[in-house]
């Protein structure tokens, strides 16, 4: 996005920042916030945009590619996951994650997760939930990892009233890389055939094994 881009969105009152002096001051959490909310209202279109953009930008913190795939471990899924209410989907999708001892703090995370749910849902309206903190929390993970969990029958977890099985935890170092996983993520999870097949999936590796195939058919378009 060029400047002149970024200055005639803030004067439309599109893009959050404060104008000081005749120039426009922007705060790197607003933004990050920002960005990660129309990552969730874009389109396939959009979203191959979208990772465009983020590929431009250099990210210092950590590697440039981001393979869902590989940040998704076999031992981080539940299938089924043993939740039937929303404070036990949350529970035990971070317990899957903290199994593989990439994750050091679960009940950190876990309370991180709670207070971004309680702002806003995470919850989408094709049965899915990509939970995460507010906010990167470094201090408590070796590494980026993702867990995911597909319950046997949908649980109220969203405000929109469809009920969601597929649960997914974004466990990210820095913000750059947070909104790189969830804009991969999110092209992944548009097709409905995926879904479909998660919801039928008989285990944890054929469950990585679909989301492996699917993520090589969206890289390559």
């Amino acid at each position: 996005m060029m400047p002149a881009d970024v200055t005639k969105l803030a004067n439309r009152g599109k893009l959050p920042g404060r104008r000081v002096a005749d120039q426009w001051r922007f705060a790197r959490a607003e933004i990050h916030h920002w960005l990660e909310d129309r990552i969730g209202l874009s389109n396939g279109q959009e979203l191959v945009r979208m990772e465009g953009l983020l590929d431009r930008v250099p990210n210092a913190d950590g590697p440039q590619d981001v393979c869902i795939s590989d940040l998704l471990l076999t031992e981080s899924i539940g299938v089924p996951l043993a939740a039937r209410t929303k404070g036990s989907a949350v529970d035990a999708m971070i317990e899957l994650v903290a199994n593989t001892g990439i994750l050091w703090d679960p009940e950190k995370m876990a309370e991180a997760v709670r207070q971004r749910e309680a702002m806003h849902s995470t919850a989408l309206d094709n049965g899915v939930a990509l939970l995460h903190p507010r906010r990167p929390i470094p201090g408590i993970l070796s590494e980026a990892v993702l867990g995911m969990g597909v319950c046997i029958q949908g649980i109220p977890f969203g405000g929109s009233g469809v009920l969601t099985d597929i649960f997914f935890l974004i466990c990210s170092t820095n913000d750059h890389e947070h909104l790189r996983i969830l804009a991969r993520l999110s092209r992944i999870i548009q097709c409905t055939d995926l879904l479909n097949h998660l919801r039928n999936a008989s285990d944890r590796t054929s469950a990585h094994k679909l989301i492996h195939q699917r993520e090589v058919v969206v890289s390559s378009a």
